[in-house]
């Protein structure tokens, strides 16, 4: 018997908002609302492998506490993840498609690594959050985070208060598990 972040895995569904991809170049489309958090987490070259490699195989979205069932152990264009945030009936099941991807690249300084992903139709939001850790010239390591969104329905859009501070809590925890993460 299949779980429900597996059936919801499983649907036949599309990326259906504008600017596709665009949390890769930093621009959101007109309508949506912004968010983007930027947040030193570390120093040094093995501090920014290790988050990437926490980044790129769903660890900073398991440590932050949400329940994660992807197509894949790693993020890759095209791989479906189902991300649960609550618990039992009150679980919401967000499901999303990796967009794009950046892989970390030995000896090279500045970088970024990490993924974007859009939302699928189930999502409580439409749009797109990307999750990068950037290495700089001074060896400092940030965790940055970027999205742009906006409800998905009318219950949603009811809720919106509550699904502010439902994306501060879970943006609180991954800035945390990043930190854990390189630890």
């Amino acid at each position: 018997m299949l779980n429900r972040a597996t059936s919801i895995l499983q649907r036949e569904s599309v990326l259906a908002y504008p600017g596709i991809g665009s949390t890769r170049t930093g621009d959101s489309p007109t309508g949506f609302k912004r968010t983007d958090h930027t947040v030193v987490v570390g120093h040094g070259y093995e501090a920014y492998r290790q988050l990437a490699e926490g980044i790129l195989g769903w660890e900073l979205q398991r440590r932050s506490g949400l329940k994660v069932t992807a197509s894949s152990p790693r993020a890759t264009p095209g791989v479906r993840v189902v991300n649960g945030f609550g618990v039992g009936p009150l679980r919401v099941n967000a499901p999303c498609e990796v967009i794009w991807t950046r892989e970390p690249v030995p000896g090279s300084v500045p970088q970024r690594a990490g993924f974007g992903y859009g939302a699928l139709k189930g999502h409580p939001v439409t749009g797109e959050e990307a999750f990068e850790v950037e290495l700089t010239d001074t060896g400092e390591v940030r965790l940055v985070i970027t999205a742009f969104s906006k409800p998905a329905n009318w219950f949603y859009r009811a809720g919106s208060l509550a699904t502010g501070i439902a994306q501060r809590y879970v943006t609180a925890h991954y800035i945390a598990s990043a930190r854990e993460l390189i630890s």
